[in-house]
């Protein structure tokens, strides 16, 4: 390990420090960052439930697209009704409708939608 030497990229536009606007070439990537935590959190949470629910964290995968649709509208219709909570798993709504509306955009990327 002694011996071991780390190259440096060397670029022609650094600024102050060794550090320019080229120095991470980031341009065109994806900023995961924007998606709120809250997001992220929620959807675990929902998961969650339903892996201790159903002892299986890929049976969603076994379910028709259809069923999550109807699910979705429900999560939905009871969030407008003004009922924060889904009376089942204690969650919030949006929570279900997030976890759902997460199944149906994996779904789609799996069959080329």
């Amino acid at each position: 390990m002694d011996n071991l030497v780390v190259a440096e990229a060397v670029s022609p536009n650094r600024g102050p420090g060794g550090r320019g606007a080229d120095a991470k070439a980031d341009v065109g990537k994806p900023r995961y960052t924007l998606t709120p935590v809250s997001l992220i959190a929620a959807v675990t949470a929902v998961r969650e439930y339903g892996c201790q629910k159903y002892h299986d964290p890929d049976n969603w995968r076994k379910v028709e697209p259809q069923r999550y649709k109807d699910a979705l509208y429900r999560h939905w219709l009871y969030y407008l009704k003004g009922e924060e909570c889904d009376q089942e798993s204690g969650l919030p709504h949006l929570w279900h409708l997030a976890c759902n509306a997460a199944f149906l955009i994996e779904m789609a990327k799996q069959i080329g939608g």
